[in-house]
């Protein structure tokens, strides 16, 4: 017997939004290089809160993530710490709206 819970409502990306035009800037300024920016399929935390706040914009990001949700699941170091670095970086930079 299989039971299904705690399913997570989509979301649609805006590949124009403000923020996501902020973190590209920071991004390239801070690396060097464009980054990769792309719409995948997945529950993420965005669909619930896009329900319940509609006009906000939103981006999901993180480090490099291998085998998610299985036991070989495991993050890239060094790209935790890049996150990381990233996440400080928009944090000072967004505008306060």
């Amino acid at each position: 017997n299989v039971e299904f819970s705690g399913s997570y409502p989509g979301w649609k990306p805006n590949p124009n939004s403000e923020i996501l035009r902020i973190m590209e800037k920071l991004y390239t300024d801070k690396f060097g290089s464009k980054p990769n920016v792309v719409a995948c399929h997945a529950g993420l935390e965005c669909g619930i809160i896009g329900a319940n706040y509609p006009k906000m914009e939103m981006v999901s990001f993180g480090p490099t993530i291998k085998g998610a949700h299985s036991p070989d699941e495991r993050a890239s170091i060094s790209s935790t710490q890049k996150f990381w670095d990233f996440l400080k970086d928009i944090l000072k930079n967004i505008p306060n709206k």
